[in-house]
């Protein structure tokens, strides 16, 4: 990357400067704070934004031991609800799977991670933890040094630089650290031809389960959020507008899609939060260049089909946090050297398990012959996981997650 001419003077330092506050960025901040690791997180938006974004909300068995491990499970501990079954719905009728069951017997923890976030952050700020909210990274300089620089964008519009020994960017897709990287970085991206429309209503769940329907009209999907919120995805056409979904023309297609004339009907209530997700994934390869070490949505971005960006995340900030205390606090630099290697392996298990679950919910485009051949082996999967034990293991191991030592 060429480098602009730098006019701001260094404001401040500190062993460890992260970029972005989303669950990576604050998990990382905690354990560093634990550890007596001198770091400050740096985050472009406002502490109400970051607290109120609504994203993901299933916690991953391995995700909750992490959190339990370190002390920072309270609020989901008291707020989280266990959940273990999915219900698939299609023109060969409906089947549940009870996954906790299955596979390894774990289960997921519903709990919306713009409550982790707010936990997180709280528990940073608690133990005396550095952020500055409204300040923008614009670029990293220096990452093939061992002194890097965080040049900045001040909440009063200045500009400022951090100094550093590590930048952990944790600052998602769009960020400084990704704009950052060498010519040599390579990006693996992928996209999958899928769009959906993602909405939270206002309404209680309608099913104790996952929803997953496929119908010939596309795919329609149920997440319980909360006893009062949930969260439904509807595939659209790849340049469909939130505007072109009137709240009576989602319901009336949740309804179709999902079958409610022969399963019940869905609980209605008003449409919060509306947004267009087209399903992409990517994966920087290496981690890691000379100072920079990337985690979370900058490291890896995976579609929301199988729920695995958030878990992601926090498995590789624990890596990541243990690999920068050997090296800060003990001068082992092999955490450091082996943390690209141990993150991306567990990132293309993932990848792999989003790709199949978005062939066995999307039908292909199009009547043609190579069209019905690929809708025929999409049945032949539901038929397979609806029948088969050892094909049910399977999906329950890699929808949950991997066990960790």
């Amino acid at each position: 990357m060429t480098e602009r001419k730098i006019t701001a003077t260094v404001s401040d330092r500190a062993d460890v400067v992260i970029l972005g506050a989303g669950p990576a960025g604050l998990l990382l901040g905690n354990l560093l704070q634990g550890d007596g690791i001198d770091c400050v997180v740096l985050e472009r938006g406002s502490g109400e934004h970051i607290r109120t974004r609504a994203r993901a909300g299933f916690l991953a068995a391995h995700t909750v031991r992490i959190l339990q491990r370190h002390g920072l499970a309270d609020g989901l501990t008291r707020h989280g609800r266990p959940h273990s079954t999915c219900e698939f719905r299609s023109e060969d009728g409906r089947f549940r799977l009870d996954y906790s069951t299955l596979g390894r017997g774990e289960r997921h923890t519903v709990y919306p991670q713009q409550d982790l976030v707010s936990d997180l952050l709280r528990h940073y700020l608690d133990a005396g933890g550095r952020i500055r909210f409204e300040t923008e990274a614009l670029a990293v300089h220096g990452a093939d040094g061992d002194r890097p620089e965080v040049e900045v964008r001040t909440p009063d519009g200045g500009t400022a630089r951090w100094r550093a020994r590590y930048v952990a960017g944790c600052d998602g897709r769009h960020g400084a650290a990704r704009r950052s990287l060498p010519p040599g970085a390579a990006r693996h991206h992928l996209d999958h031809g899928v769009t959906w429309l993602g909405l939270l209503a206002e309404a209680p769940p309608s099913l104790d389960a996952v929803g997953y329907a496929v119908h010939p009209r596309g795919f329609a999907g149920h997440m319980a959020r909360t006893d009062t919120v949930t969260r439904y995805y509807l595939q659209c056409a790849p340049d469909a507008r939130v505007e072109d979904w009137p709240e009576e023309r989602i319901w009336d297609e949740l309804s179709l899609r999902m079958r409610t004339d022969a399963y019940g009907p869905l609980r209605r209530g008003p449409i919060g939060q509306c947004g267009i997700v087209h399903l992409e994934s990517d994966v920087i390869e290496p981690l890691r260049h000379g100072s920079l070490l990337l985690a979370g949505d900058a490291a890896s971005l995976i579609s929301p089909s199988a729920a695995k960006g958030a878990n992601l995340a926090v498995l590789e900030a624990e890596l990541l946090a243990r690999a920068l205390a050997d090296a800060l606090l003990h001068g082992d630099p092999a955490g450091l050297d082996h943390y690209s290697e141990r993150c991306l392996a567990h990132i293309w298990r993932a990848q792999e398990f989003s790709q199949w679950m978005i062939r066995l919910l999307h039908g292909p485009a199009g009547t043609d012959g190579a069209a019905r051949f690929h809708d025929s082996l999409r049945r032949s999967r539901i038929s397979a996981l609806r029948d088969s034990r050892a094909q049910q293991d399977w999906f329950a191991e890699h929808y949950v997650g991997v066990r960790l030592p």
